[in-house]
C-alpha cells in the first residue's frame, strides 16, 4: 500500500456563543421590525377601509334622506299617472254597455247570456225539440258555444262592483246546464241514426260507418251490423283513424263512436280566480272614488284633510295588512313600514301606489297556498294542461233497427235510449282465460291549431272521481308529422290528451319595443318558441311564431283580441307562456331597461339592470354578462321610490315624453301582459 494522502485545507472555525447570541437578537430585531411594518400597514389599511366605508355610508345615508325628502312629490306623480288605470277601467266598462246595447238592438233571436230569462228560455225550447239530427245538433252547438264562451269572458272580466254572488253563481250553472244538454243532444242525434244504421250500410262491409266533420266537433259512428269475427281493424274513410277491437266486440251487437270535441265540457269548472276578485275588488274600490270625483282625488285638498285621514287611517291600515298577508312569491308587494317623519299623506300615496300594481296581479292565484296532494296516476291540473279538446270514446249497444213494412219504416224506441255497452264487462265469471277482454288499440289524429312541443301524454277521465288519470294507458306512440297518437285503453271512456303547462318556462329572454304611437312589440323566446305578441289599446294579437328558429304559421295570427280572450286563446292552443299562482312550485324561478325609441332593433345594446324592493328603485353596477350579482349601487346615480323615476334619471326626453302621452288603454294592456307573463321572475 501506499503512503496516506495528506489532509488538506483549514478546519472550520466553530461560531463562539457570543456570535450566536448576537445573529439570535439581530433576527428578533428584524422580525419585530417586519411585525412593525405589517402592523403599520394593516392599520394604514384598515383605516382606510374604514374611511371608504364610512363615506360610502355617509353617501348612502345622503342618498337615503334625499330619496326620503322627494317621495312625497314622486308617489303624488305616480298616483297622477296611475289615473290612467280607473280610466281604462271606465272605458271597459262603456264597451261591456255597450256591448250589451248592439245585441238588444240587434234583434238576432239569439239569447243574451247574463240575462237569466232569457238563456233559461233558450235552454228550455232546446229541450223540447225532439228528432234533430247530427247536423242539426252541430250546427246548433255553435250557438251555444258561443253563449258559453260569453259567459265565461263575463265571469273573468266583470268586476265585482257589477257582478254579484248571485250572479256568479247563475252563470256558472247556465254554462254547466248548457254543456250537459249538448252533449245529451249528441247523444239523442247518435240513436237516432243507429236505428237507421241498416238503412245506410255500406255495401262492401255490409256495416254502417259515418263521419261528420265541423270547425268544433268531429264524429266518428261505426255501426256492427255484420258482426265478422275476422272484422277487427275499424279505420274511418280510408284514415288511420280507428280501432283494433277484441274478437268478443267484433262479434257483438255494438257501435262504436268516436266523438272529438275542440272544446273541454269535461274538466270540472274552475271558479273565478281568486286573484282576479281580489284585483277587480281593490280597482273597483279605487274606480268608484275616481268615477265619482275625480278631480277631488287628486288635488291638493288632500294634504289638508288631516282630520279625513285619520279616520281613514285604520281602514288603511288593514288594507296594508290584507295585501301583505296575500302577496305573491314572486311580487311581494308588501307595504314597508314608513319612517317616523313620513308624512300621513305620503303613507296614503304609497298605499295607493301599490294598490294599483297588486291590484293588476291579474289570473294569479293565492301563491302562498300549495297545491293538493294527488292519488297515484291523477293528473295534477296545476302542473298539467289538457289540449286538442275531449275525446268520447264509447261502445254502444246497437239499438232496435228499423223495418219497412206496407211503405212504412217501423222502429222500436226503447224507453231507456242510448245504452253503454260495458267493456269489459263487470262481472266476468265465466269468463275461462284471463285474456279475454284485452286492450282496444285507438289511434287518434291530434287537433291541427293546437302545439305539443313534446310527446303528448294521454289521460282517462275517471268519472267516479272526477278527475283525470293515466292508468289503463298503455303502448302510448306518437307520429309527429302525421300527427297521429295510438295508445290501448283497458275501457272506453272521455280520453285527452295533456302538456306541461310549463314547458316553456322560465324563459329564455324577453323584450318589449315600441312600433309606433299606442303600439308595442312583445317578445318573448323560450327553448322552444319565439312568440311575438302586439298590444294596442286594449287589444293584443299574435304576430308571429318561431318553432325551432323556423317561422309557424297559425289561425291566430293577425286577430286582435282582449287581453283576456288573448290568454285564453293562446293557451288553448298549447302557447302557455303564463305562469299561475302555483307555477313557482314547478319551474325554477331567478328574482333578478333599455330605452328604445325605434321599431329597429338596437345592435349590441347596453342594458341597464334596475332592481326594485317593494319600497326603492336602484340602478345597479353589474352588467348583463356579471359573474355574480351585486346589490351595489352604479356610481352617480341615485334612489327613487319607483322604477318609473328610477328610468327618469337617465331616459331622454323624448323618452318620458312619449310614456307620458301614452294611450291610457295600452298602458292597462301591456301592464296586464306582463304582470300575466311575470316576465321578470320566470326569465
Amino acid at each position: 500500500m501506499g503512503p496516506k494522502a495528506k489532509k488538506s485545507g483549514r478546519k472550520k472555525r466553530k461560531i463562539t456563543k457570543a456570535e450566536r447570541l448576537k445573529q439570535l437578537q439581530e433576527e428578533e430585531e428584524r422580525r419585530q421590525k417586519e411585525e412593525e411594518e405589517a402592523r403599520v400597514k394593516y392599520e394604514k389599511e384598515e383605516m382606510e377601509r374604514l374611511e371608504i366605508q364610512r363615506i360610502e355610508k355617509e353617501k348612502w345615508q345622503q342618498l337615503e334622506a334625499k330619496d326620503l325628502e322627494r317621495r312625497n312629490e314622486e308617489l303624488e306623480e305616480l298616483y297622477l299617472l296611475e289615473g290612467c288605470f280607473p280610466e281604462a277601467e271606465k272605458l271597459k266598462r262603456d264597451t261591456r254597455l255597450l256591448s250589451q246595447w248592439k245585441h238588444y238592438i240587434q234583434c238576432d233571436g239569439s239569447p243574451d247570456p247574463s240575462k237569466s230569462p232569457e238563456i233559461n228560455t233558450f235552454i228550455s225550447l232546446w229541450k223540447e225539440e225532439t228528432n234533430e239530427t247530427l247536423e242539426e245538433v252541430i250546427a246548433k252547438s255553435k250557438l251555444v258555444l258561443n253563449l258559453i264562451d260569453k259567459l265565461k269572458l263575463i265571469l273573468l272580466e266583470t268586476p265585482p262592483y257589477d257582478l254579484e254572488d248571485k250572479n256568479i253563481a247563475q252563470y256558472q250553472g247556465s254554462i254547466l246546464e248548457l254543456q250537459e244538454l249538448l252533449h245529451l243532444k249528441f247523444n239523442i242525434a247518435t240513436e237516432m241514426l243507429l236505428r237507421q244504421a241498416s238503412t245506410l250500410a255500406d255495401l262492401d262491409s255490409g256495416n254502417m260507418e259515418k263521419v261528420i266533420q265541423d270547425e268544433n266537433v268531429t264524429l266518428y259512428v261505426w255501426a256492427n251490423l255484420k258482426k265478422n269475427p275476422r272484422y277487427k281493424s275499424v279505420r274511418f274513410s280510408e284514415t288511420q283513424i280507428g280501432f283494433e277491437i277484441p274478437r268478443i266486440l267484433a262479434t257483438s251487437d255494438i257501435a262504436l263512436r268516436l266523438l272529438h270535441t275542440h272544446y273541454d265540457h269535461v274538466t270540472p269548472l274552475r271558479p273565478v280566480p281568486t286573484s282576479l276578485q281580489e284585483h277587480t275588488a281593490t280597482v273597483t274600490h279605487f274606480v268608484k272614488d275616481e268615477v265619482q270625483n275625480e278631480e277631488a282625488a287628486i288635488s291638493r285638498e288632500l294634504q289638508e284633510e288631516g282630520k279625513q285621514r285619520e279616520n281613514e287611517s285604520n281602514s288603511v291600515q288593514e288594507e296594508e295588512t290584507k295585501f301583505e298577508e296575500e302577496g305573491d312569491s314572486e311580487v311581494q308587494m308588501s307595504f314597508v313600514q314608513e319612517e317616523p317623519e313620513a308624512t300621513k299623506f305620503e303613507l296614503e300615496m304609497k298605499l295607493l301606489s301599490e294598490t294599483v300594481l297588486s291590484a293588476q296581479l291579474l289570473l294569479i292565484e293565492n301563491a302562498n297556498e300549495k297545491p293538493c296532494f294527488f292519488e297515484d296516476n291523477e293528473v295534477d291540473l296545476c302542473q298539467f294542461t289538457t289540449l286538442g279538446g275531449v275525446y268520447h270514446l264509447d261502445t254502444l249497444e246497437l239499438p232496435p233497427q228499423c223495418k219497412p213494412m206496407k211503405g212504412w219504416m217501423i222502429v222500436e224506441i226503447l224507453k231507456e235510449g242510448l245504452q253503454k255497452y260495458i267493456y269489459p264487462p263487470e262481472t266476468t265469471e265465466d269468463v275461462e282465460t284471463e285474456n279475454a277482454f284485452p286492450p282496444i288499440e285507438v289511434t287518434l289524429e291530434v287537433q291541427k291549431n293546437v302545439i305539443f312541443f313534446e310527446d303528448p301524454m294521454v289521460a282517462r277521465w275517471d268519472a267516479e272521481g272526477k278527475h283525470w288519470q293515466t292508468d289503463g294507458i298503455s303502448n302510448v306512440s306518437y307520429k309527429s308529422e302525421e300527427r297521429l297518437i295510438t295508445f290501448s285503453l283497458e275501457t272506453f271512456g272521455p280520453v285527452t290528451l295533456i302538456q306541461d303547462s310549463h314547458i316553456n318556462m322560465p324563459f329564455q329572454s324577453w323584450e318589449l319595443r315600441p312600433l309606433d304611437v299606442n303600439k308595442v312589440l312583445l317578445t318573448v323566446t323560450t327553448v322552444f318558441t319565439e312568440i311575438q305578441i302586439q298590444i294596442k289599446e286594449n287589444l293584443c294579437m299574435l304576430a308571429s311564431i318561431k318553432l325551432n328558429n323556423k317561422k309557424h304559421s297559425s289561425i291566430l295570427e293577425g286577430k286582435w283580441m282582449t287581453p283576456i280572450s288573448f290568454i285564453c286563446t293562446l293557451k288553448e292552443a298549447g302557447l302557455n307562456i303564463f305562469p299561475s299562482g302555483h307555477s313557482h312550485f314547478y319551474v325554477v324561478i331567478n328574482y333578478k331597461l333599455k330605452e328604445h325609441l325605434t321599431e329597429e332593433p338596437t345592435q349590441k345594446p347596453n342594458w341597464t339592470l334596475l332592481m326594485f324592493s317593494g319600497d326603492r328603485a336602484q340602478r345597479l353596477k353589474i352588467n348583463e354578462d356579471s359573474e355574480a350579482f351585486s346589490e351595489a349601487l352604479q356610481e352617480e346615480t341615485e334612489f327613487h321610490s319607483t322604477l318609473y323615476h328610477m328610468v327618469k334619471d337617465f331616459a331622454s326626453k323624448k323618452a318620458m315624453e312619449k310614456i307620458r302621452s301614452s294611450n291610457c288603454q295600452v298602458i292597462d294592456s301591456v301592464c296586464y301582459m306582463l304582470l300575466s307573463t311575470r316576465l321578470l321572475s320566470y326569465s
